[in-house]
């Protein structure tokens, strides 16, 4: 099975700390969706703000519309997380 390295709280800084520390107070903890992107911080964050974006910007959908489509998704693709 693949390994990507990700990379502890304490090993980051500048961005990377940004993101896991706006993760925290997000969902209480970093998530590994969150960590696995850890490599690239600027991914990380533009992935963070697209995720705000489709699931709390303006939508004709309601958010648990938008749950429920994510989690269907992750489903069907084997997802665990």
């Amino acid at each position: 099975m693949p390994h990507v390295h990700v990379l502890e709280y304490d090993e980051t800084s500048g961005v990377a700390r940004r993101e896991y520390d706006a993760a925290q107070r997000r969902a209480g903890r970093i998530w590994n969706i969150v960590s696995i992107q850890s490599q690239l911080p600027e991914v990380m964050r533009d992935s963070m703000r697209l995720y705000q974006s489709i699931m709390y910007g303006p939508s004709p959908l309601s958010r648990a519309q938008r749950e429920m489509i994510a989690i269907v998704t992750s489903r069907s693709n084997e997802c665990h997380y």
